[in-house]
């Protein structure tokens, strides 16, 4: 049996720089890690909470990205699988990664965390809007 290939689509493309946002963050945090123990940090640190550390704040980019792709992934296999596109579709898209986006980077700069939550709840409301689309 041999897969058709797809074209890329908005959901697509909204994946792949989900991916490479993930892969940038996860760069720029070794780098960050390596910087910390090149000035004799402890590697003990990696895991302290401290919202003033950009350590621990690109630690927990990182993650959310980590616990958020496969929401995202999900969604992009229910629209692919069923065939849903057009300007609403496109448009949730955008809207999703724009705000996925301004979330990490919100959180990365150790800005007020009240921006974060609105770029969490835009995510949502995209993400629950594009799922019923899927589905229904």
């Amino acid at each position: 049996m041999q897969i058709e290939p797809t074209n890329m689509t908005f959901p697509l493309w909204g994946l792949a720089i989900f991916i490479l946002w993930t892969i940038a963050v996860v760069i720029l945090l070794i780098a960050v890690r390596i910087r910390h123990l090149s000035a004799g940090g402890s590697p003990k640190d990696f895991g302290t909470q401290n919202d003033e550390s950009l350590l621990w704040r690109l630690f927990r980019v990182q993650s959310n990205l980590i616990e958020n792709l496969p929401l995202y992934l999900g969604v992009v296999f229910l629209l692919t699988v069923r065939g849903v596109s057009g300007t609403a579709v496109d448009s949730l898209i955008v809207a999703y990664i724009v705000f996925r986006l301004v979330h990490s980077i919100v959180h990365i700069a150790g800005l007020d965390p009240k921006f974060r939550i609105v770029s969490l709840a835009i995510q949502l409301s995209c993400l629950v809007a594009l799922t019923a689309m899927a589905v229904l």
